[in-house]
């Protein structure tokens, strides 16, 4: 890994594989989850500012990880490292969307490392998950934008979104993005 990423500039995607493998080096594993998912395989197309990570490391551990590169925890639960405009964030264990536990994961591997996150398919469940508990329509956009931007198993989300009792919410994604293809 680079040590001498510029922060300031550095895009979610590397930033992603920085912190990953920090958290690596210092035997903590992690799995990228959330909008910054959107955001890497969109190519930003939608731009999340916050890196949320699942990991069943102790926080202790963690922070003393983040620690050696800057970053500093706060009483909010966050990581913020001076020269980053992005903040990381660690949510409660384990790795589910809805009521359904994601056992498949995806990697995405550059020249400084590798990224655990969900899979597109499982990104799309992500943000529909928020579309359909919370009516987040901004969710339902982002949804689409990974949909339009990676192959995504719509029959998978579709039986997810049956047991999530969500068919109809699924209906109104599905128009929305055969519309697009």
């Amino acid at each position: 890994m680079n040590k001498k990423l510029c922060l300031k500039t550095i895009d979610i995607k590397d930033l992603a594989v920085y912190i990953s493998t920090v958290l690596k080096d210092s035997g903590i594993h992690s799995v990228l989850v959330g909008g910054s998912c959107v955001s890497i395989y969109t190519s930003n197309q939608y731009q999340s500012y916050d890196l949320d990570f699942v990991s069943f490391d102790r926080l202790k551990d963690i922070k003393k990880a983040l620690e050696t590169v800057g970053f500093k925890y706060d009483a909010k639960k966050y990581f913020k490292h001076e020269d980053c405009d992005f903040f990381i964030e660690f949510v409660t264990p384990p790795v589910s969307i809805g009521s359904e536990l994601v056992k498949d994961l995806h990697q995405i591997k550059s020249e400084n490392g590798v990224i655990t996150l969900l899979s597109p398919t499982d990104c799309v469940k992500d943000r529909l998950a928020a579309y359909y508990h919370w009516n987040d329509r901004e969710s339902l956009e982002q949804a689409l934008m990974v949909a339009n931007s990676q192959p995504v198993d719509l029959s998978v989300v579709e039986a997810w979104s049956k047991k999530e009792n969500s068919l109809e919410k699924f209906k109104e994604f599905e128009n929305r993005f055969l519309r697009r293809v």
